[in-house]
């Protein structure tokens, strides 16, 4: 009989992204190595290795952030994008477009889009 791995397979490991205050981190990383969680390399266990979330290498595309506070939103909200599209009029496909960054969220649909998510219109332009 084998025994059992004491790692688990590398394609059952998961990454994951964290924002919050740079004076916790310390605390949030040693809180997860008790876990088996360990740092990617470009951070050490010191504050010091931590980058802003926009410099960060998982952000690429600028362009993608009006969609990604959308996504987020609706998340929020509960909503689906058809439930999204029946509250402010905006098709469910544009909405999906604007979600993945392949089309801009103007000011008229950040209007209708913010009054139907409970946020401000300026979160979508002012990145």
């Amino acid at each position: 009989m084998s025994e059992p791995m004491k790692k688990r397979p590398a394609d059952d490991r998961i990454s994951i992204t964290l924002t919050g205050p740079n004076a916790r981190l310390g605390a949030v990383l040693e809180a997860l190595r008790k876990y088996g969680f360990e740092t990617a390399g470009d951070l050490d266990s010191d504050v010091g290795g931590a980058v802003a979330w926009r410099e960060s290498r998982h952000y690429h595309d600028p362009s993608r952030l009006p969609g990604q506070i959308l996504a987020g939103a609706r998340y929020r909200e509960n909503l689906t994008q058809e439930e999204l599209s029946e509250r402010t009029g905006i098709p469910r496909r544009h909405i999906s477009e604007m979600e993945n960054g392949r089309r801009p969220i103007g000011k008229a649909n950040a209007r209708k889009l913010a009054g139907a998510l409970n946020i401000d219109p300026r979160r979508f332009w002012s990145i």
